[in-house]
């Protein structure tokens, strides 16, 4: 009896502990609605679609943040992903024994640095070295290039979105190769020496052995990286300019939700200025629900399709 009720408490509580999950959740996103339905009400569609920006008429647009945003994130996954992917197959295919601990260390340090060192070293010390260096060899190789050569044009100021997306790569890429690492490492030895017998190159065992056995656990890594670059603030809010409005220039200033957050909640000293704010809080918590959401769809069909193969 007295173990029967034991079991029946034990379960009850991890039942509250998966629901308080939820609760909590549904208590923020009603919380931030609520808090934001002024800005929404009084804007309209129009909150989504405007990018002006003026506490002195009260007028406000949602979308270059939203946009600065999208645009950070997309620049961190392009650049972080592929060195991720770099780091961690050198480490489990190719490292020597001696090196694979010490490199793993390394890599897993940098995600113990804070966001605001980011953010200073970005400042002080990439922003001017990118102005010198690397900015005006990209304008020279890109700029001119239909369709794209605008995205490469712009005063070398060394601060902008191109920056902020750089900066955010260089913090996703701890959790990303760890991950991939990690899921690197538990393909069966059998399957890889399987695979060189026969005569396959390391790149071929990588694309057609290793990747296919762990290809959940990549995306959930790629996923997990995407979920902290989109909410990263104090990084972003160090080298992006904070500067509302859209350019085509990926060199120029610009904003996402969580800089604009960081920078201007102290200084809202109107109901709907405050309200805005809250409302961008809103937004970025729907894109990031909603992204997330589609990355554990894809995933589930990637367990599926790989449930189907091994059957």
């Amino acid at each position: 009896m007295g173990q029967s009720l034991g079991d029946r408490l034990f379960q009850g509580s991890t039942l509250f502990f998966a629901l308080f999950v939820f609760i909590v959740l549904a208590a923020i996103l009603v919380a931030l609605a609520l808090a934001a339905w002024p800005a929404l009400s009084h804007f309209g569609w129009g909150f989504l679609t405007s990018s002006e920006w003026n506490p002195v008429t009260l007028n406000f647009g949602a979308l270059s943040p939203i946009v600065g945003t999208l645009v950070t994130s997309l620049i961190a996954m392009l650049i972080g992903v592929p060195v991720s992917f770099g780091i961690a197959l050198f480490i489990t295919e190719m490292a020597p024994a001696w090196l694979k601990r010490p490199v793993g260390t390394a890599i897993e340090l940098l995600a113990a640095i804070p966001s605001i060192i980011y953010g200073m070293w970005g400042l002080f010390i990439f922003a001017p070295f990118f102005a010198d260096h690397i900015q005006p060899v990209m304008t020279d190789l890109f700029g001119g290039l239909p369709l794209i050569g605008p995205m490469f044009q712009g005063p070398p100021i060394g601060i902008g979105v191109f920056n902020a997306g750089f900066i955010l790569a260089i913090m996703v890429i701890p959790f990303i190769s760890s991950i991939m690492r990690d899921v690197f490492e538990v393909v069966p030895r059998t399957l890889k020496e399987s695979a060189y017998a026969m005569g396959s190159t390391t790149w071929e065992v990588v694309w057609k052995v290793v990747l296919p056995y762990t290809k959940v656990g990549v995306v959930g890594g790629i996923m997990l990286g995407l979920g902290r670059a989109l909410g990263e603030t104090m990084a972003v809010t160090f080298v992006i300019g904070n500067a509302h409005g859209l350019n085509m220039s990926l060199f120029m200033p610009g904003n996402t939700i969580s800089s604009t957050l960081a920078n201007e909640f102290t200084e809202a000293d109107a109901p709907l200025y405050t309200s805005s704010l809250i409302a961008l809080g809103l937004l970025l918590f729907v894109i990031t629900v909603i992204i997330l959401s589609f990355a554990r769809l894809l995933l589930m069909r990637l367990e599926r399709s790989q449930g189907g193969e091994k059957a």
